[in-house]
Protein backbone atom coordinates (compact mmCIF):
# COMPACT_ATOMS: atom_id res chain seq x y z
CA UNK A 1 0.00 0.00 0.00
CA UNK A 2 1.58 3.09 -0.88
CA UNK A 3 1.26 5.97 1.89
CA UNK A 4 1.70 9.50 1.06
CA UNK A 5 4.94 10.85 2.49
CA UNK A 6 3.52 14.03 3.81
CA UNK A 7 1.04 12.41 5.60
CA UNK A 8 3.37 10.16 7.60
CA UNK A 9 4.31 11.37 10.78
CA UNK A 10 7.52 14.23 11.12
CA UNK A 11 10.64 12.49 11.91
CA UNK A 12 8.72 8.90 12.50
CA UNK A 13 12.07 7.33 12.43
CA UNK A 14 12.77 9.57 15.39
CA UNK A 15 9.58 8.51 17.45
CA UNK A 16 10.32 7.16 20.99
CA UNK A 17 13.67 7.78 19.92
CA UNK A 18 14.51 8.79 23.96
CA UNK A 19 13.33 5.15 25.39
CA UNK A 20 15.34 3.31 22.07
CA UNK A 21 18.59 5.29 23.66
CA UNK A 22 17.66 5.09 27.51
CA UNK A 23 20.46 4.83 29.28
CA UNK A 24 20.30 2.94 33.24
CA UNK A 25 21.77 6.01 34.75
CA UNK A 26 18.28 8.51 33.74
CA UNK A 27 16.02 6.67 35.66
CA UNK A 28 17.19 7.03 39.09
CA UNK A 29 16.53 10.71 37.96
CA UNK A 30 13.21 10.26 36.06
CA UNK A 31 11.85 7.77 38.91
CA UNK A 32 12.30 10.80 41.61
CA UNK A 33 11.01 13.35 39.10
CA UNK A 34 7.99 11.60 38.43
CA UNK A 35 6.83 11.22 41.64
CA UNK A 36 8.13 14.77 43.08
CA UNK A 37 5.90 16.27 40.25
CA UNK A 38 3.04 13.95 40.73
CA UNK A 39 2.45 15.41 44.45
CA UNK A 40 3.00 18.75 43.13
CA UNK A 41 0.57 18.14 40.29
CA UNK A 42 -1.94 16.72 42.51
CA UNK A 43 -3.14 19.92 44.16
CA UNK A 44 -2.49 21.70 40.74
CA UNK A 45 -4.54 19.91 38.78
CA UNK A 46 -7.63 19.84 41.08
CA UNK A 47 -7.41 23.79 41.77
CA UNK A 48 -7.57 24.29 37.51
CA UNK A 49 -10.38 22.03 37.06
CA UNK A 50 -11.94 23.80 40.21
CA UNK A 51 -11.22 27.13 37.49
CA UNK A 52 -12.43 25.34 34.08
CA UNK A 53 -16.21 25.34 35.75
CA UNK A 54 -15.47 21.20 36.83
CA UNK A 55 -15.53 18.59 39.41
CA UNK A 56 -11.91 18.69 40.81
CA UNK A 57 -11.11 14.95 40.44
CA UNK A 58 -11.47 15.84 36.16
CA UNK A 59 -7.74 17.32 36.99
CA UNK A 60 -6.46 14.30 38.05
CA UNK A 61 -8.11 12.41 35.12
CA UNK A 62 -6.57 14.94 32.83
CA UNK A 63 -3.08 13.82 34.48
CA UNK A 64 -3.76 10.46 33.62
CA UNK A 65 -3.58 9.68 29.57
CA UNK A 66 -1.87 12.86 28.42
CA UNK A 67 1.05 12.33 30.40
CA UNK A 68 1.65 9.17 28.76
CA UNK A 69 0.37 10.70 25.57
CA UNK A 70 2.71 13.08 25.37
CA UNK A 71 5.85 10.46 26.00
CA UNK A 72 5.05 8.84 22.79
CA UNK A 73 5.78 11.58 20.43
CA UNK A 74 7.31 14.44 22.47
CA UNK A 75 10.83 15.91 21.83
CA UNK A 76 11.11 17.78 25.00
CA UNK A 77 12.74 15.63 27.43
CA UNK A 78 11.46 17.11 30.79
CA UNK A 79 8.41 18.78 29.77
CA UNK A 80 5.33 18.23 31.90
CA UNK A 81 1.84 18.00 30.05
CA UNK A 82 -1.49 18.48 32.31
CA UNK A 83 -3.91 20.78 32.61
CA UNK A 84 -2.88 24.33 33.40
CA UNK A 85 -4.49 27.62 33.98
CA UNK A 86 -4.88 29.55 30.94
CA UNK A 87 -6.23 26.77 29.20
CA UNK A 88 -8.38 25.94 32.13
CA UNK A 89 -9.75 29.58 32.09
CA UNK A 90 -10.48 29.74 27.91
CA UNK A 91 -12.56 26.47 28.65
CA UNK A 92 -14.47 27.55 30.89
CA UNK A 93 -14.47 31.05 29.23
CA UNK A 94 -15.38 28.98 25.66
CA UNK A 95 -18.30 26.74 26.84
CA UNK A 96 -20.05 29.11 29.26
CA UNK A 97 -21.67 30.32 26.52
CA UNK A 98 -22.67 26.75 25.47
CA UNK A 99 -23.82 25.25 28.95
CA UNK A 100 -24.48 26.71 32.19
CA UNK A 101 -21.21 25.26 34.43
CA UNK A 102 -21.59 22.53 36.75
CA UNK A 103 -24.00 20.45 34.72
CA UNK A 104 -23.93 17.62 33.09
CA UNK A 105 -23.82 19.03 29.53
CA UNK A 106 -21.00 21.03 30.48
CA UNK A 107 -18.93 18.51 31.36
CA UNK A 108 -19.23 16.35 28.09
CA UNK A 109 -18.68 19.76 26.02
CA UNK A 110 -14.93 19.90 28.06
CA UNK A 111 -14.92 16.61 26.96
CA UNK A 112 -15.60 17.12 23.16
CA UNK A 113 -13.23 20.20 23.29
CA UNK A 114 -10.27 18.13 24.83
CA UNK A 115 -10.94 15.19 21.91
CA UNK A 116 -11.66 18.01 18.89
CA UNK A 117 -8.63 20.09 19.89
CA UNK A 118 -6.77 16.82 19.71
CA UNK A 119 -8.16 15.99 16.38
CA UNK A 120 -6.96 18.93 15.18
CA UNK A 121 -3.37 19.48 16.54
CA UNK A 122 -2.84 15.48 15.70
CA UNK A 123 -3.68 16.63 11.67
CA UNK A 124 -1.69 19.61 12.06
CA UNK A 125 1.22 17.19 13.22
CA UNK A 126 0.47 15.05 10.43
CA UNK A 127 0.76 18.25 8.02
CA UNK A 128 3.98 19.44 9.33
CA UNK A 129 2.28 22.93 10.28
CA UNK A 130 4.47 23.52 13.36
CA UNK A 131 5.31 26.94 12.06
CA UNK A 132 1.64 28.05 13.03
CA UNK A 133 3.73 28.64 16.64
CA UNK A 134 5.41 32.32 14.70
CA UNK A 135 1.88 33.22 13.99
CA UNK A 136 1.29 34.47 17.74
CA UNK A 137 3.76 37.24 18.09
CA UNK A 138 5.09 37.43 21.75
CA UNK A 139 3.35 40.74 22.62
CA UNK A 140 0.41 39.06 21.66
CA UNK A 141 1.20 36.21 23.85
CA UNK A 142 2.72 38.00 26.63
CA UNK A 143 -0.40 40.35 26.44
CA UNK A 144 -2.77 37.69 26.14
CA UNK A 145 -1.47 35.61 29.40
CA UNK A 146 -1.39 38.78 31.23
CA UNK A 147 -4.80 39.96 30.40
CA UNK A 148 -5.96 36.38 31.32
CA UNK A 149 -3.96 35.95 34.09
CA UNK A 150 -5.77 39.03 35.77
CA UNK A 151 -9.27 37.86 34.95
CA UNK A 152 -8.17 34.14 36.65
CA UNK A 153 -7.56 36.04 39.70
CA UNK A 154 -10.46 37.73 40.04
CA UNK A 155 -12.47 34.56 39.60
CA UNK A 156 -10.97 33.07 41.99
CA UNK A 157 -11.63 35.83 45.05
CA UNK A 158 -14.86 34.69 46.01
CA UNK A 159 -13.09 31.43 47.08
CA UNK A 160 -10.91 33.82 48.46
CA UNK A 161 -13.80 36.12 50.54
CA UNK A 162 -15.81 32.90 51.32
CA UNK A 163 -18.86 33.90 48.67
CA UNK A 164 -21.39 31.76 47.17
CA UNK A 165 -21.26 33.47 43.84
CA UNK A 166 -19.08 33.89 41.17
CA UNK A 167 -19.28 37.39 40.01
CA UNK A 168 -18.00 37.69 36.51
CA UNK A 169 -16.67 41.73 37.36
CA UNK A 170 -15.02 43.33 39.53
CA UNK A 171 -18.05 46.01 40.41
CA UNK A 172 -20.35 42.41 41.29
CA UNK A 173 -17.78 41.39 43.07
CA UNK A 174 -17.63 44.50 45.11
CA UNK A 175 -21.30 44.74 45.24
CA UNK A 176 -21.25 41.09 46.56
CA UNK A 177 -18.34 42.12 49.28
CA UNK A 178 -20.93 41.85 52.68
CA UNK A 179 -21.30 38.13 53.58
CA UNK A 180 -17.31 37.64 53.38
CA UNK A 181 -16.62 34.57 55.54
CA UNK A 182 -14.26 35.96 58.22
CA UNK A 183 -12.76 32.00 58.44
CA UNK A 184 -12.46 31.64 55.14
CA UNK A 185 -10.66 34.72 54.20
CA UNK A 186 -7.83 34.10 57.47
CA UNK A 187 -7.41 30.44 55.76
CA UNK A 188 -6.85 31.88 52.62
CA UNK A 189 -4.56 34.99 53.37
CA UNK A 190 -2.44 32.82 55.50
CA UNK A 191 -1.93 29.96 52.67
CA UNK A 192 -1.31 32.67 50.43
CA UNK A 193 1.03 34.78 52.47
CA UNK A 194 3.19 31.34 53.17
CA UNK A 195 3.23 30.60 49.48
CA UNK A 196 4.09 33.85 48.47
CA UNK A 197 7.15 33.65 51.04
CA UNK A 198 7.86 30.48 49.39
CA UNK A 199 8.30 31.57 45.90
CA UNK A 200 10.21 34.93 47.10
CA UNK A 201 12.21 33.79 49.35
CA UNK A 202 12.18 30.19 50.87
CA UNK A 203 15.04 28.61 48.80
CA UNK A 204 17.17 31.33 50.02
CA UNK A 205 16.79 31.19 53.34
CA UNK A 206 16.74 26.89 53.24
CA UNK A 207 20.58 27.45 51.46
CA UNK A 208 21.25 29.00 54.48
CA UNK A 209 20.82 26.28 56.54
CA UNK A 210 23.29 24.04 54.05
CA UNK A 211 20.55 22.74 51.60
CA UNK A 212 22.01 22.49 48.08
CA UNK A 213 20.42 25.37 45.63
CA UNK A 214 18.89 23.59 43.34
CA UNK A 215 17.09 20.92 46.41
CA UNK A 216 16.30 24.54 48.13
CA UNK A 217 14.45 25.66 44.73
CA UNK A 218 12.58 21.93 44.05
CA UNK A 219 11.50 22.69 48.52
CA UNK A 220 9.74 25.83 47.66
CA UNK A 221 8.55 24.84 44.29
CA UNK A 222 6.38 22.20 46.53
CA UNK A 223 5.06 24.10 48.98
CA UNK A 224 1.30 24.12 47.81
CA UNK A 225 1.30 20.08 49.54
CA UNK A 226 1.77 21.66 52.71
CA UNK A 227 -1.13 23.96 52.25
CA UNK A 228 -3.28 21.02 50.97
CA UNK A 229 -2.11 18.73 53.70
CA UNK A 230 -2.58 21.53 56.61
CA UNK A 231 -5.90 22.40 55.30
CA UNK A 232 -7.15 18.69 55.19
CA UNK A 233 -5.79 18.50 58.88
CA UNK A 234 -7.57 21.98 60.23
CA UNK A 235 -11.05 20.38 58.18
CA UNK A 236 -11.47 17.35 59.00
CA UNK A 237 -10.32 17.97 63.24
CA UNK A 238 -11.54 21.42 63.32
CA UNK A 239 -14.96 20.28 61.11
CA UNK A 240 -14.88 23.46 59.26
CA UNK A 241 -17.55 21.81 56.97
CA UNK A 242 -20.18 22.04 59.34
CA UNK A 243 -18.83 25.63 60.56
CA UNK A 244 -19.40 27.25 56.69
CA UNK A 245 -16.00 26.49 55.17
CA UNK A 246 -16.91 25.28 51.77
CA UNK A 247 -14.68 22.06 50.81
CA UNK A 248 -14.37 20.10 47.47
CA UNK A 249 -17.07 17.32 48.49
CA UNK A 250 -17.85 14.23 47.84
CA UNK A 251 -14.71 12.75 45.62
CA UNK A 252 -15.18 9.04 43.43
CA UNK A 253 -12.53 6.60 44.44
CA UNK A 254 -10.50 4.61 41.31
CA UNK A 255 -9.81 5.45 38.12
CA UNK A 256 -11.86 6.95 35.28
CA UNK A 257 -13.70 4.87 32.59
CA UNK A 258 -12.55 5.28 28.85
CA UNK A 259 -15.25 7.56 27.55
CA UNK A 260 -16.24 7.73 24.18
CA UNK A 261 -18.96 9.23 22.92
CA UNK A 262 -19.69 11.43 19.87
CA UNK A 263 -21.17 14.79 19.75
CA UNK A 264 -24.45 15.88 17.13
CA UNK A 265 -23.43 18.16 13.85
CA UNK A 266 -24.55 21.70 15.79
CA UNK A 267 -22.42 20.92 18.91
CA UNK A 268 -19.38 20.20 16.68
CA UNK A 269 -20.15 23.26 14.69
CA UNK A 270 -19.88 25.20 17.95
CA UNK A 271 -17.27 23.71 19.45
CA UNK A 272 -15.02 24.36 16.28
CA UNK A 273 -13.91 28.00 16.95
CA UNK A 274 -13.30 27.14 20.75
CA UNK A 275 -11.27 24.17 20.11
CA UNK A 276 -9.12 26.26 17.10
CA UNK A 277 -8.36 28.72 19.71
CA UNK A 278 -7.36 26.81 22.46
CA UNK A 279 -5.24 24.66 20.17
CA UNK A 280 -3.66 27.53 18.95
CA UNK A 281 -2.96 28.85 22.26
CA UNK A 282 -2.00 25.35 23.96
CA UNK A 283 0.49 25.12 21.41
CA UNK A 284 2.10 28.04 21.16
CA UNK A 285 2.43 27.63 25.27
CA UNK A 286 3.76 24.55 24.68
CA UNK A 287 6.36 25.24 22.26
CA UNK A 288 7.59 28.38 24.52
CA UNK A 289 7.92 26.25 26.94
CA UNK A 290 9.47 23.11 25.58
CA UNK A 291 11.89 25.50 23.45
CA UNK A 292 13.19 27.39 27.12
CA UNK A 293 14.14 24.17 28.74
CA UNK A 294 15.57 22.40 25.83
CA UNK A 295 18.13 25.67 25.76
CA UNK A 296 19.13 24.83 29.42
CA UNK A 297 20.31 21.49 28.40
CA UNK A 298 21.34 22.67 24.76
CA UNK A 299 19.05 20.36 23.30
CA UNK A 300 16.23 20.97 20.37
CA UNK A 301 12.86 20.52 20.01
CA UNK A 302 10.70 19.87 16.73
CA UNK A 303 7.34 21.78 16.11
CA UNK A 304 5.47 19.22 13.99
CA UNK A 305 6.34 16.62 16.86
CA UNK A 306 4.86 18.43 19.45
CA UNK A 307 2.00 18.70 17.55
CA UNK A 308 1.58 15.40 17.36
CA UNK A 309 2.89 14.90 20.85
CA UNK A 310 -0.16 17.41 22.07
CA UNK A 311 -2.51 16.51 20.02
CA UNK A 312 -1.85 12.72 21.49
CA UNK A 313 -2.05 14.44 24.93
CA UNK A 314 -5.49 15.88 24.22
CA UNK A 315 -7.19 12.70 22.65
CA UNK A 316 -5.88 10.89 26.22
CA UNK A 317 -7.26 13.28 28.40
CA UNK A 318 -10.82 13.03 26.59
CA UNK A 319 -10.32 9.78 26.50
CA UNK A 320 -10.61 9.51 30.19
CA UNK A 321 -12.92 12.35 30.82
CA UNK A 322 -10.56 15.32 30.85
CA UNK A 323 -10.08 18.33 29.51
CA UNK A 324 -7.70 20.48 27.53
CA UNK A 325 -4.30 19.99 28.50
CA UNK A 326 -0.80 21.42 27.28
CA UNK A 327 2.61 21.90 28.91
CA UNK A 328 3.21 23.98 32.13
CA UNK A 329 5.64 26.09 32.95
CA UNK A 330 5.62 25.63 36.86
CA UNK A 331 4.90 21.42 36.79
CA UNK A 332 7.96 21.49 34.26
CA UNK A 333 9.94 23.60 36.56
CA UNK A 334 9.46 20.79 39.08
CA UNK A 335 10.35 18.37 36.92
CA UNK A 336 13.62 19.62 35.69
CA UNK A 337 14.50 20.83 39.31
CA UNK A 338 13.70 17.10 40.32
CA UNK A 339 16.26 15.46 37.56
CA UNK A 340 14.27 14.39 34.89
CA UNK A 341 16.24 13.25 32.27
CA UNK A 342 13.44 11.78 29.33
CA UNK A 343 9.45 11.63 29.48
CA UNK A 344 9.61 8.41 31.28
CA UNK A 345 9.51 11.17 34.53
CA UNK A 346 5.78 11.84 33.20
CA UNK A 347 4.81 8.44 32.45
CA UNK A 348 5.95 7.93 36.51
CA UNK A 349 3.81 10.84 37.49
CA UNK A 350 0.79 9.34 35.96
CA UNK A 351 1.33 5.74 37.18
CA UNK A 352 1.61 7.71 40.66
CA UNK A 353 -1.59 10.12 39.74
CA UNK A 354 -3.35 7.10 38.98
CA UNK A 355 -2.74 4.93 42.14
CA UNK A 356 -3.31 8.11 44.70
CA UNK A 357 -7.08 7.79 42.93
CA UNK A 358 -7.08 3.72 43.75
CA UNK A 359 -6.40 4.89 47.33
CA UNK A 360 -6.64 7.78 49.13
CA UNK A 361 -8.34 10.30 46.89
CA UNK A 362 -11.69 10.53 48.76
CA UNK A 363 -9.68 12.27 51.54
CA UNK A 364 -9.15 15.00 49.54
CA UNK A 365 -13.10 15.67 49.83
CA UNK A 366 -12.29 17.43 52.80
CA UNK A 367 -9.81 19.98 51.21
CA UNK A 368 -11.32 23.66 51.44
CA UNK A 369 -11.82 25.52 47.92
CA UNK A 370 -9.59 28.69 49.44
CA UNK A 371 -6.89 26.30 49.49
CA UNK A 372 -7.38 25.81 46.29
CA UNK A 373 -7.92 29.30 45.09
CA UNK A 374 -4.67 30.33 46.97
CA UNK A 375 -3.40 27.50 44.79
CA UNK A 376 -4.15 29.02 41.47
CA UNK A 377 -3.46 33.07 42.90
CA UNK A 378 -0.35 32.02 43.24
CA UNK A 379 0.30 30.51 40.35
CA UNK A 380 -0.80 33.21 38.04
CA UNK A 381 0.67 36.35 39.60
CA UNK A 382 4.23 35.54 37.84
CA UNK A 383 2.36 35.34 34.50
CA UNK A 384 1.65 39.11 34.74
CA UNK A 385 4.53 39.97 32.93
CA UNK A 386 4.74 44.37 33.61
CA UNK A 387 8.13 43.85 32.89
CA UNK A 388 7.71 42.67 29.44
CA UNK A 389 5.61 45.67 28.75
CA UNK A 390 8.34 47.98 30.09
CA UNK A 391 10.67 46.47 27.65
CA UNK A 392 8.32 46.22 24.82
CA UNK A 393 7.46 50.12 25.26
CA UNK A 394 10.93 51.43 25.89
CA UNK A 395 12.04 48.96 22.45
CA UNK A 396 9.51 49.69 20.23
CA UNK A 397 5.78 51.62 21.76
CA UNK A 398 3.79 49.67 18.76
CA UNK A 399 5.10 46.48 20.43
CA UNK A 400 4.18 48.02 23.78
CA UNK A 401 0.79 49.02 22.76
CA UNK A 402 0.16 45.72 20.92
CA UNK A 403 0.57 44.18 24.64
CA UNK A 404 -1.32 46.22 26.62
CA UNK A 405 -4.60 46.33 23.79
CA UNK A 406 -4.23 42.50 24.14
CA UNK A 407 -4.19 42.09 27.82
CA UNK A 408 -6.93 45.03 27.52
CA UNK A 409 -8.88 42.55 24.85
CA UNK A 410 -9.10 40.10 26.96
CA UNK A 411 -10.10 42.16 30.01
CA UNK A 412 -13.06 43.34 28.04
CA UNK A 413 -13.86 41.23 25.34
CA UNK A 414 -12.81 38.34 26.63
CA UNK A 415 -11.05 35.30 25.35
CA UNK A 416 -11.80 35.24 21.81
CA UNK A 417 -12.24 39.22 21.62
CA UNK A 418 -8.78 39.24 23.29
CA UNK A 419 -6.98 36.85 20.56
CA UNK A 420 -8.65 38.21 17.78
CA UNK A 421 -7.74 41.61 18.64
CA UNK A 422 -4.03 41.11 19.47
CA UNK A 423 -4.06 39.12 15.97
CA UNK A 424 -5.35 41.96 14.51
CA UNK A 425 -3.26 44.25 16.14
CA UNK A 426 -0.04 42.67 14.54
CA UNK A 427 -1.08 42.56 11.57
CA UNK A 428 -1.96 46.84 11.35
CA UNK A 429 1.56 46.94 13.17
CA UNK A 430 3.34 44.50 10.26
CA UNK A 431 1.40 46.47 7.72
CA UNK A 432 2.04 49.98 9.08
CA UNK A 433 6.13 48.93 9.47
CA UNK A 434 6.01 48.04 5.83
CA UNK A 435 4.23 50.64 4.39
CA UNK A 436 7.07 53.04 5.66
CA UNK A 437 10.17 51.50 3.94
CA UNK A 438 13.68 52.98 4.50
CA UNK A 439 14.77 54.00 1.27
CA UNK A 440 18.66 55.75 0.98
CA UNK A 441 20.67 57.24 -1.20
CA UNK A 442 23.83 55.63 -1.78
CA UNK A 443 27.32 56.76 -2.84
CA UNK A 444 30.67 55.26 -2.46
CA UNK A 445 33.18 55.59 0.42
CA UNK A 446 35.93 57.12 -0.69
CA UNK A 447 38.93 54.37 -1.84
CA UNK A 448 36.66 51.09 -0.95
CA UNK A 449 34.10 48.97 -2.51
CA UNK A 450 31.81 50.04 -0.02
CA UNK A 451 28.78 52.03 -0.26
CA UNK A 452 26.72 53.79 2.05
CA UNK A 453 23.68 56.29 3.32
CA UNK A 454 24.82 59.26 2.15
CA UNK A 455 22.88 61.43 5.04
CA UNK A 456 25.13 58.95 7.37
CA UNK A 457 28.24 58.77 5.62
CA UNK A 458 30.76 61.05 4.04
CA UNK A 459 31.01 59.04 0.34
CA UNK A 460 31.19 59.90 -3.63
CA UNK A 461 28.76 60.39 -6.11
CA UNK A 462 28.16 60.98 -9.42
CA UNK A 463 26.20 63.60 -10.88
CA UNK A 464 24.13 61.72 -13.62
CA UNK A 465 24.24 58.95 -11.59
CA UNK A 466 21.83 58.37 -8.84
CA UNK A 467 21.71 54.93 -6.68
CA UNK A 468 19.17 54.23 -4.45
CA UNK A 469 18.57 51.20 -2.00
CA UNK A 470 15.07 49.95 -0.68
CA UNK A 471 14.90 47.95 2.05
CA UNK A 472 12.08 46.87 2.39
CA UNK A 473 10.17 44.12 0.33
CA UNK A 474 7.90 45.73 -2.20
CA UNK A 475 4.25 45.19 -1.69
CA UNK A 476 0.82 47.11 -1.85
CA UNK A 477 0.85 48.61 1.24
CA UNK A 478 4.48 50.41 0.76
CA UNK A 479 4.13 50.86 -3.11
CA UNK A 480 3.24 54.57 -3.12
CA UNK A 481 5.40 55.21 -0.19
CA UNK A 482 8.38 53.96 -2.49
CA UNK A 483 7.71 55.93 -5.98
CA UNK A 484 7.61 58.82 -4.03
CA UNK A 485 10.98 58.58 -2.62
CA UNK A 486 12.64 58.11 -5.31
CA UNK A 487 10.48 60.56 -7.11
CA UNK A 488 11.66 63.05 -4.40
CA UNK A 489 15.39 61.96 -5.28
CA UNK A 490 15.29 62.39 -9.20
CA UNK A 491 13.34 66.44 -7.97
CA UNK A 492 16.77 66.65 -5.73
CA UNK A 493 19.40 65.46 -8.31
CA UNK A 494 17.94 66.82 -11.18
CA UNK A 495 21.21 65.97 -13.54
CA UNK A 496 20.09 62.29 -13.13
CA UNK A 497 20.77 60.10 -16.39
CA UNK A 498 20.89 56.86 -14.76
CA UNK A 499 18.86 55.49 -11.84
CA UNK A 500 20.16 52.49 -10.21
CA UNK A 501 17.89 50.13 -8.17
CA UNK A 502 19.64 48.33 -5.34
CA UNK A 503 17.77 45.73 -4.41
CA UNK A 504 19.67 43.81 -1.75
CA UNK A 505 17.27 43.92 0.63
CA UNK A 506 13.95 43.11 -1.56
CA UNK A 507 12.88 39.51 -0.97
CA UNK A 508 9.78 39.88 -3.29
CA UNK A 509 8.26 42.30 -5.02
CA UNK A 510 4.14 41.38 -5.44
CA UNK A 511 2.14 42.04 -8.69
CA UNK A 512 1.51 46.02 -7.07
CA UNK A 513 4.65 46.65 -6.71
CA UNK A 514 5.74 45.60 -10.32
CA UNK A 515 2.87 48.15 -11.36
CA UNK A 516 4.51 50.35 -9.67
CA UNK A 517 8.04 50.10 -11.30
CA UNK A 518 6.55 49.67 -14.97
CA UNK A 519 4.38 53.02 -14.32
CA UNK A 520 7.71 54.52 -12.63
CA UNK A 521 10.32 53.61 -15.78
CA UNK A 522 7.38 54.54 -18.47
CA UNK A 523 7.62 58.15 -17.00
CA UNK A 524 11.62 57.93 -16.62
CA UNK A 525 11.77 56.97 -20.31
CA UNK A 526 9.96 60.33 -20.98
CA UNK A 527 12.50 62.53 -19.32
CA UNK A 528 15.17 60.49 -21.37
CA UNK A 529 16.38 58.67 -17.62
CA UNK A 530 17.34 55.01 -17.42
CA UNK A 531 16.70 52.32 -15.19
CA UNK A 532 19.05 49.74 -13.66
CA UNK A 533 19.15 46.97 -11.23
CA UNK A 534 21.98 45.66 -8.91
CA UNK A 535 21.67 43.03 -6.30
CA UNK A 536 18.67 41.10 -7.30
CA UNK A 537 18.47 38.41 -5.21
CA UNK A 538 17.96 34.71 -7.17
CA UNK A 539 14.27 33.99 -6.21
CA UNK A 540 13.03 37.64 -7.41
CA UNK A 541 15.07 37.76 -10.60
CA UNK A 542 13.32 34.37 -11.11
CA UNK A 543 9.87 36.18 -11.25
CA UNK A 544 11.03 39.74 -12.73
CA UNK A 545 12.44 37.17 -15.47
CA UNK A 546 8.82 35.88 -16.31
CA UNK A 547 7.88 40.15 -16.79
CA UNK A 548 8.23 42.61 -19.97
CA UNK A 549 9.34 45.09 -17.69
CA UNK A 550 12.87 43.28 -16.94
CA UNK A 551 13.20 42.78 -20.75
CA UNK A 552 11.66 46.22 -22.00
CA UNK A 553 11.99 48.85 -19.14
CA UNK A 554 15.54 47.64 -17.60
CA UNK A 555 18.75 49.05 -18.79
CA UNK A 556 21.27 46.76 -17.24
CA UNK A 557 21.23 44.35 -14.28
CA UNK A 558 24.49 44.32 -12.61
CA UNK A 559 25.67 41.52 -9.78
CA UNK A 560 27.06 44.29 -7.34
CA UNK A 561 26.40 48.01 -6.41
CA UNK A 562 30.05 48.49 -7.27
CA UNK A 563 30.66 47.40 -10.92
CA UNK A 564 27.06 49.21 -11.56
CA UNK A 565 29.09 52.19 -10.43
CA UNK A 566 32.04 51.36 -12.37
CA UNK A 567 30.48 50.98 -15.44
CA UNK A 568 27.88 53.99 -15.29
CA UNK A 569 29.83 56.81 -14.04
CA UNK A 570 31.55 59.11 -15.53
CA UNK A 571 35.34 57.72 -15.28
CA UNK A 572 34.18 54.01 -15.59
CA UNK A 573 37.19 52.95 -13.44
CA UNK A 574 38.19 49.51 -14.66
CA UNK A 575 37.42 46.20 -12.35
CA UNK A 576 40.65 45.17 -11.17
CA UNK A 577 40.90 41.92 -9.65
CA UNK A 578 40.75 42.44 -6.16
CA UNK A 579 37.54 44.02 -6.88
CA UNK A 580 36.70 40.87 -8.57
CA UNK A 581 37.41 38.97 -5.65
CA UNK A 582 34.81 41.16 -2.90
CA UNK A 583 32.11 41.45 -5.30
CA UNK A 584 29.04 40.17 -4.23
CA UNK A 585 27.00 37.52 -6.47
CA UNK A 586 23.43 37.31 -6.66
CA UNK A 587 21.79 35.42 -4.64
Amino acid sequence: MHINPRLQPPGGEELLAWLRHYRLAWLGGDLVAGVVTAIMIIPQSMAYAMLAGLPVQIGLYASLLPLIGYALFGTSMSMSVGPVAVTALMTAALLAPLASIGSEHYLQLAIWLALLSGVMLFVLGLLRMGFLANFLSHPVISGFISGASILIMFSQLPHLFGLASLPSSPAQLLAAWTPVNSLVLGMGLVALAWLLYARSRLAGHLQRFGIGASAARLLARLAPILVVLLGLLLTIVGDLGARGVPVVGSLPAGLPSLVWSSPDLSTLQALLLPAALISLVSFVESVSIAQSLARRKRQSIDPDRELLALGTANVGSALTGGFAVCGGFSRSGVNVEAGANTPLAGVVSALVIGLILLTIAPLFAWLPLVVLAVVILVAVVPLIDTAALRRAWRYDRREGLTLAGTAAGVLVLGIEGGIVLGVGLSIVTQLWRGSRPHVAIVGRVPGTHYFRNTQRHLVETEPQLLAIRIDENIFFANTKAIERSILQALRDYPDTRELLLILSAVNHIDSTGLDMLLELSLGLNERDIQIHLAEVKGPVMDQLEQTDWIREQVAEIFPSTHIAFNTLSGFKRPLSEADAEHTPKTA
